[in-house]
């Protein structure tokens, strides 16, 4: 597995034991900053974060869905269409100067995704690469591939996810380890609202995500929200949203 792999086994196996993984799928706290590992506290106190960013964090809970990734110091990250950056900063502030994140955004020429994504170059964040062409790819194995808020893109504008997913298990180690939260659509909803609402119905991931060959790990409930009725695009309510979060694991043997 990966240079991490004892490390992660053991948070794994602690998890177990303190009853935190019901049928195999684990809930994490529902603050950004509960339980957060050292690493993680820094990169939530990392003085060159935007205040775009900061000013999200209590609704986006980013320590949560760190820890719950397991995100550790030295690892290798790949991060699926990283928007602005949000989590780019923190990731890359977390794995330090021997990890590494590689930030896939489709394409070649300049895009949307591009402009938004002031990451790269950065003096701050050195360890973050950009990473164009159809397809992900990075160039070692890695130990995480993460995605957050965007999973539904893969369902339009020319989008693929089952080429996305495919990618993805290919670039992870065996053992490692696929996080994605999204904005969840109404049950039964497929993709049908992943364009005009920007969401996409959590059942449809989970079983594209399973054809890829990953096994589902973990299921965290921290952006959970009964007030949302799934029914209102994303940019009207933003970081208020329901919010499903799943940890896929890429199996040893493979």
């Amino acid at each position: 597995m990966i240079s991490k792999s004892v490390g992660r086994g053991a948070a794994l196996a602690m998890a177990l034991s303190f009853g935190m993984l019901g049928a195999g799928l684990a809930t994490a706290k529902p603050t950004h900053a509960v339980g957060a590992s050292p690493a993680i506290a820094a990169a939530l106190a990392d003085k060159a974060r935007p205040e775009t960013d900061t000013s999200r964090d209590e609704a986006r809970k980013p320590g949560a869905l760190l820890a719950f990734a397991r995100v550790h110091p030295g690892e290798k990250v790949g991060e699926l269409l990283p928007g602005g950056g949000y989590f780019t900063r923190l990731i890359s502030r977390i794995v330090g100067e021997k990890g590494a994140v590689y930030s896939w955004i489709p394409g070649e020429g300049p895009t949307r995704g591009t402009a938004n994504f002031k990451v790269v170059p950065d003096v701050n964040y050195t360890n973050v690469s950009l990473v164009r062409g159809p397809a992900f790819s990075a160039p070692e194995k890695l130990d995480l591939v993460w995605t957050s808020q965007n999973y539904h893109d893969l369902h339009h504008h020319g989008g693929n996810a089952e080429a996305t997913n495919a990618a993805a298990f290919e670039a992870l180690k065996p053992g490692g380890y696929y996080f994605v939260t999204d904005h969840a659509g109404a049950a039964g909803t497929g993709d049908s609202q992943t364009d005009a609402l920007h969401r996409i119905d959590p059942a449809l991931v989970k079983s594209e995500v399973a054809k890829a060959g990953f096994k589902l790990v973990g299921e965290s409930k921290a952006l959970a929200n009964a007030a949302d009725d799934h029914t209102v695009s994303v940019f009207k309510i933003h970081d208020k949203t329901d919010q499903f979060v799943f940890l896929f694991q890429k199996p040893k043997g493979k």
